[in-house]
């Protein structure tokens, strides 16, 4: 296998505070990798002259695959190169429990799914603007049976929804159904949308989605109507095994479930285009941790672990997922959040111990 290039993106705040160790806890992997830090945010703009500079996208382009911390907005405009500019359409956001996390739920047990989330349409294109701008057209609400320029001051944001997107990220949630079935998982698709409303834009999702999935015949397909869906997710997520979803629902159900197996800060993600994928943990930046190195890196090493299957490196990444786990397992070394003292590089070197015991062993 030849050598793969990881472009590394700290991120903002205490971001970079999980992604450091866990970068360091890769290169002790003595993988073939080659992990290159990327300058972006504030210290690219103080710099080079740029939150994201022409060198920084040079080198995201150059990669394999980008492992990113997260943002607060001094590093938007890198995020959103890897996902606009990128074209990564599919976001993946696994959802397992393990022993030891700290769930609000008092039985957990068996919670193993994957949210997949449309990352490129719906209401998040970027179309807001005044009501007045919508005037020459002329529209009018059905249910209000009056033009939307009589409604007086307010503001529009358009949903797309286009049959290629939805053809796309359904496929990818079957495949992605597909190979978690060949690791013992029921082969489930399940539809989130709000049909019963939107009857053209949520009903194409819907029904695109009924057809792709019609072409894996083994694998079995349900569809909720969102708010249903919502409730089902808490009152019994172990039934849930992929979850695909418009942007905006995906968006909100995917910190849901993380919050059932016991917070973002153990939610990692991936997001997926045409021969290029980013990961990135989905807890923000977290700010009001920033410098005091106790910020959870659960979320940015699991996502790393996502990285490494991506790349081809598949023992290696259930290696470093399953040291996560026994962690967990142990019930220490944790940080402040699932309720332990530790700090972020206590708890990466921990890991580290774990994988090299457990070789050793």
């Amino acid at each position: 296998m030849a050598t793969k290039c990881v472009a590394v993106i700290e991120g903002d705040d205490a971001a970079p505070e999980a992604v450091r160790p866990t970068v360091d806890l890769l290169r002790s992997m003595g993988l073939d990798l080659e992990l290159t830090r990327v300058p972006t945010g504030v210290e690219a703009q103080q710099r080079l002259g740029s939150g994201f500079p022409e060198e920084s996208r040079r080198a995201v382009d150059a990669s394999d695959a980008v492992l990113f911390g997260a943002t607060s907005g001094a590093s938007a405009e890198a995020l959103f190169y890897l996902r606009w500019g990128k074209r990564t359409f599919a976001n993946v956001r696994p959802v397992r429990w393990s022993s030891g996390f700290a769930s609000p739920l008092a039985r957990p047990e068996g919670i193993d799914m994957a949210i997949v989330r449309e990352n490129l349409e719906d209401l998040y294109m970027g179309l807001e603007g005044d009501l007045g701008d919508l005037a020459p057209l002329n529209l009018v609400a059905p249910l209000l049976r009056r033009p939307l320029a009589e409604l007086g001051p307010g503001r529009f944001a358009i949903k797309v929804i286009t049959e290629e997107g939805t053809e796309r990220v359904a496929r990818f949630a079957c495949e992605l159904a597909l190979a978690r079935q060949q690791r013992g998982r029921p082969g489930k698709v399940t539809c989130g949308t709000k049909h019963n409303m939107l009857f053209r834009s949520d009903g194409l999702f819907r029904q695109i989605v009924t057809d792709v999935v019609a072409g894996y015949p083994s694998l079995q397909f349900e569809s909720f109507i969102v708010d249903d869906l919502a409730r089902r997710l808490v009152a019994d997520p172990q039934s849930f095994d992929v979850v695909v979803l418009p942007n905006l629902y995906g968006d909100i159900l995917s910190d849901e479930t993380a919050g059932l197996v016991g917070g973002l800060g153990l939610a990692p993600s991936g997001c997926y285009g045409e021969g290029f994928a980013y990961f990135e943990s989905v807890h923000g930046s977290a700010p009001d941790i920033a410098g005091k190195h106790i910020i959870n890196p659960t979320a940015t090493i699991l996502s790393a672990a996502m990285m490494l299957e991506y790349l081809g490196f598949a023992e290696e990444a259930a290696r470093l997922e399953a040291a996560v786990r026994r962690i967990y397992e142990a019930g220490e070394p944790l940080t402040p959040d699932q309720g332990g003292t530790a700090t972020t590089e206590e708890f990466c070197e921990a890991v580290r111990a774990n994988m090299q015991a457990e070789a050793g062993g």
